[in-house]
Order: C-alpha cells, then structure tokens, then sequence
C-alpha cells in the first residue's frame, strides 16, 4: 500500500456511505485524520494473519472478500463508497476473512486510535451500527447457505448421505412414539456404467438429474429424497408400512421407465430403469441395518433382471 501525501477532499468523504448525513463540521474534523493511499492489483488488504488497525473507505476501484483462502471463491465484492475492515477496526483482533484489491484502488484509511472521533457524531455513529447489522445479516445467510449447501448433492439438488443420517433419527423417533411403521426404498440406476461409457459422463450426470427430478415429483412432502452415492438413492417413506411402501415403489419404477427420452442441454438421450430393494424398519433397528437389508433386497432385484422391486 502507498500513502499518498494529499490532503482528503471533503466532498469525496461525505459520498462515502458511512458518512451519509453527517454534518459539515464532523466531516472538516474527520478529514484531518484520515489519510489518502492507495493500493495495486492483488494486493493483500486485510488477512486474518494480521491484526488490522485501520478503517478503510474505498474512493476508487473494487475489492474482493475471501472466505478461507485466496483460493476459495470470492466471498462479495466491495464497491466505492463502501467500507472495509470495520469489525476489526473496533474489536482489535484479526479480520475475519480476505480483503483484496481486484483494481486499481485508491482508498481513505482511519487508524484505531482515532475512533473516539467517530463517536462524537450521532448520525455517524448510527451509520456505522446500520453497516454492522448488515454484516451480521450477512453471516447468518451463510451460515444457513453452507449447512443447506452441506445437506444437498450439488448435482441432482436432493438431500445427499450426510441428511439421511439426520433425517432418520428424527423419523424413527417419531414413527416409534406414534405407534407408525417407516420403510426405506434404496435405488438403482440399471447398467448405469454401461450407459456412461455408451454416451459419456455428462449424458450420465444428465440421467441422474433426470431420474431424481422424476422421483421427487411422485413423492409427499413429508417422504425424503437422497443421493446415497454415484447411481444409488435412497427414500425414506414414514407412516407407511411395507405394503403401502411397495405400491410407491411401483409406481416409481414406471415413472422412470415411462421416460423412453429426454431433454437436456447437451440434446436428446434416451432413458434408463431402475432396480429397488425394500426394507420396514423393525423396532431395534439403527439405519445401518435398515440400509442393509434394503441393500440386500436391491441385489435380488438385479439378479431378477432388473428394472423391478424386491423386499
């Protein structure tokens, strides 16, 4: 970073963000402390290595905020007339994330010593908490992004194995108090390897997506939908028993064998079949046994010929 030997222009500091509506006098007494600098592309402004003790405002350029590393995606970007670095600049500890300049920039800083120069202006003061409620507001959403993020396969938008786990304990819990049966369908996609070397593996990833976009759309809200891994799904059926559970599975297996072709962003591919193993959960039951000898069920229906429900 270079500092700049100019003085700060008072105009350029009251169109900073968190100088909106601060009175003249404020922004004359504030523009004494504050100093010019500048910074070049890629150019670490914060990191949680290092303690920050300034409060910076961007005049012109971008940065870029990074999660982890400055390997990981880019986290939000900051626009002039933003501000950066305000959470470690009041607590005194490391930053949270990354700050990077991705342009050019050239930006207005204030050391921590002088923070007592901010309180003495109530619409500052009152600016600067609208900018922390925000930030907050913005690590609750990811924090909710990355546990939904963390439950979900990223290819099909189903609940991937991790969900399974939590999901099963909550149904079992609640099936046994209320007296109610639970059954797990666990799925299989027929020659599936076959299919990939036939057609490639993003006609393969197309089929999956295409076989877990029918199967939700035949399901009750309160059924769940998982990938279990590569070709395999799972579906936990609560409050049915083992009968009610193989009319769904049915039903499943000609939905998907109904879908002869279909569309996709790469064109036309034809469909594929599905072998299911049925299993009811029994009163001691943890999910391993369930899936086993759900698992063990889908065997006798591949060696039936496939594209069929064993139990």
């Amino acid at each position: 970073m270079k500092l700049l030997q100019q003085p700060v222009d008072l105009l350029q500091l009251s169109q900073m963000r968190l100088m909106q509506h601060v009175d003249i006098g404020h922004l004359r007494m504030l523009a004494d402390r504050f100093e010019l600098c500048e910074m070049a592309v890629d150019e670490v402004l914060l990191s949680p290595r290092s303690v920050n003790r300034f409060l910076y405002l961007l005049l012109e350029g971008q940065l870029t905020v990074y999660l982890d590393t400055l390997d990981s995606p880019a986290l939000r970007l900051i626009e002039p007339c933003e501000c950066a670095g305000e959470v470690s600049f009041i607590d005194r500890l490391p930053p949270p994330t990354y700050v990077v300049a991705s342009q050019p920039s050239r930006l207005l800083r204030l050391h921590s010593r002088d923070f007592a120069c901010l309180t003495t202006s109530p619409r500052l003061m009152r600016n600067l908490v609208g900018l922390l409620c925000e930030r907050v507001r913005l690590s609750d959403r990811l924090i909710i992004d990355s546990e939904h993020n963390a439950n979900v396969d990223m290819l099909t938008g189903v609940f991937n194995r991790r969900w399974l786990e939590h999901i099963f304990e909550r149904e079992r819990a609640r099936c046994a108090f209320s007296q109610l049966p639970l059954c797990l369908l666990m799925l299989d996609v027929d020659h599936f390897k076959a299919y990939n070397d036939k057609y490639g593996h993003l006609a393969g990833d197309h089929a999956l997506l295409m076989v877990a976009r029918t199967l939700g759309g035949q399901l009750r809200p309160k059924d769940s939908l998982i990938r279990f891994g590569g070709e395999e799904f799972v579906i936990l059926l609560p409050e049915l028993d083992t009968a009610e559970a193989r009319l769904i599975g049915e039903r499943l297996l000609r939905s998907i064998e109904q879908v002869s072709t279909f569309d996709t962003a790469i064109g036309a591919l034809p469909g594929v079949t599905v072998s299911i193993g049925l299993a009811q959960m029994q009163a001691d039951d943890e999910l391993t046994n369930l899936i086993d000898r759900a698992d063990k069920a889908l065997y006798q229906a591949k060696q039936q010929g496939r594209n069929r429900l064993c139990v």
